[in-house]
């Protein structure tokens, strides 16, 4: 008989464990970071925003590497907690599961692109 507790348990599920957990966590703070970072630009620029003001907000090389931060944390975090859900709930076919997370890190990656696009076109 195997012994499945204590220093010899067999961990299996959605990778539950002090890594995905502190990841999450990095990641919404480094996103709240920069939400409040941007708000402030918003709020304490005189005058409508215009594409002008908007563009100027992203032109130093900072804020861009920044936002590109970012960007990449936000598709990490979304991939940590869609990767959990499929493995929590689709348990009763092991294809259906690996296709939703196939398509999940392409749909990621596809936005991730568009999004670094846009941000090198401000």
């Amino acid at each position: 008989m195997s012994v499945n507790y204590g220093s010899k348990r067999l961990v299996v599920g959605a990778h539950y464990g002090l890594r995905d957990w502190l990841s999450q966590r990095i990641t919404a703070a480094l996103m709240a970071l920069f939400t409040i970072l941007l708000l402030a630009q918003v709020i304490f620029t005189k005058g409508p925003i215009g594409y002008d003001q908007w563009a100027g907000i992203f032109s130093a090389q900072w804020m861009k590497v920044l936002t590109f931060t970012v960007i990449i944390a936000l598709a990490y975090h979304v991939w940590v907690g869609m990767r959990d859900i499929w493995m929590d709930y689709v348990t009763s076919r092991v294809w259906l599961r690996l296709s939703l997370q196939v398509a999940t890190i392409v749909w990621l990656i596809a936005c991730a692109g568009w999004a670094i696009q846009v941000l090198w076109r401000l």
